[in-house]
């Protein structure tokens, strides 16, 4: 698991030296404890994760995409590609470099003329708002911000040539990120945020699932040496400051839909990842989703009922899971020491035996791939070989 490699420290130094850190917060909370599971924990974790990508690469399509629904596409197979990326595989040397390379392929060919990276997705330019829900897809917004990231992720590690193919690809993609966050007519409060396109979100103006996604992935690319406007950054961190909800019983980063209010351990993780890669590692807002965090963790294996309900904690266990596991590592301390174990110990206990993971009821449709590999990024998260996610 911990892998101790070159690669490790040169990804650390190419992080440290691009990522715009903001400087009005507090020191980071404490350094997250690498030795919370024993030996023989730390043994099972890693012939577990090894497993899940023996089964993931016996997935692969001919065309390069990881076996998922369209609506799911290109997004299932950067999930995948950053699954292998994140145990120190590339798509230029090792063992699955041929599968790598293909994935990246496909995520480049599923672009758009108007710079939307989405197999289902319009094709007009710019990117329309509030088209119909059959022309768009309510996932291509998503779609589009994750493969962004997965892109950026291993722009580093392919060869030059893959490179060359793949940079006006992500330059382009950034100019329709921010064509979308920069919509007019955005209610106040959802200024600096993203949305779906769908023509059923009307009235709705920003999404904090949606918005930490592209922020990721705007991030990335400035890693990765892209031109990206801070100032996209800085409005969307503070979109994402305001779905900060304090009270009584409930101090949490949430959706914030009108007047309505529904609290996801999803959500709570994407706040606090938000406010890290702003250098707000040890804020009063991310230390309270934290605290949420630990107080409605992964314990159980399953899925509820109600996907906005406050009180419906084990819903899509996998992608809570994934962005959960990259956000306590940030704040490290408490919150990785109390968080880690029991994840380990609940999702090695429900892989199956071919090493996959089975779908969230919600989620079939996007099939095993998916949650297979939003596993594997939660399980990977003490190897630090993803810039975007490093400490």
């Amino acid at each position: 698991m911990r892998k101790i490699q070159a690669t490790i420290v040169l990804c650390a130094a190419i992080f440290s030296a691009n990522v715009l850190l903001a400087q009005d917060e507090a020191t980071p909370s404490t350094e997250p404890d690498t030795e919370v599971l024993d030996q023989q924990q730390w043994k099972q974790l890693d012939e577990s994760v090894q497993r899940a990508l023996q089964w993931l690469a016996t997935q692969q399509q001919v065309d390069g995409s990881f076996k998922s629904a369209d609506p799911g596409q290109p997004a299932v197979t950067s999930f995948c590609l950053m699954a292998f990326l994140a145990q120190g595989e590339s798509p230029a040397n090792g063992k699955y470099k041929q599968q790598l390379a293909k994935a990246i392929d496909f995520i480049v060919a599923q672009q758009k003329p108007n710079g939307l990276i989405a197999t289902t997705g319009p094709l007009k330019d710019p990117i329309p708002r509030n088209v119909d829900h059959e022309t768009v897809g309510q996932t291509s917004v998503y779609n589009h911000a994750i493969s962004g990231l997965a892109l950026c992720e291993a722009y580093g590690q392919c060869d030059p040539e893959q490179a060359k193919r793949i940079t006006p690809v992500i330059e382009k993609a950034i100019q329709a990120t921010v064509k979308m966050q920069n919509w007019e007519g955005k209610k106040k409060h959802d200024e600096g945020g993203w949305r779906y396109l769908d023509v059923r979100f009307v009235g709705v103006d920003s999404d904090l699932s949606i918005t930490g996604w592209h922020l990721m992935f705007l991030r990335s690319a400035k890693n990765a040496g892209f031109d990206v406007p801070e100032d996209s950054i800085e409005a969307g961190v503070n979109y994402v400051e305001n779905c900060f909800i304090e009270q009584s019983d409930r101090k949490v980063h949430a959706y914030l839909v009108g007047r309505s209010i529904a609290c996801t351990r999803a959500m709570a993780g994407a706040g606090v990842l938000a406010l890290a890669h702003a250098g707000k590692h040890n804020s009063k807002e991310a230390r309270a989703s934290g605290d949420w965090i630990l107080k409605h963790g992964f314990s159980n294996y399953g899925s509820g009922t109600t996907p906005y309900n406050c009180t419906w904690l084990h819903y899509r266990f996998h992608y809570g899971s994934m962005i959960c596991s990259q956000a306590m590592f940030q704040l490290g301390g408490k919150y990785w020491a109390q968080f880690f174990p029991p994840l380990v110990n609940v999702a090695l206990a429900n892989q199956q035996a071919d090493g996959s993971w089975p779908p969230d009821p919600r989620d079939r449709i996007y099939g095993s791939c998916l949650s297979t590999s939003m596993c594997v990024l939660a399980l990977s998260v003490p190897n630090q070989l993803l810039p975007i996610f490093q400490r």
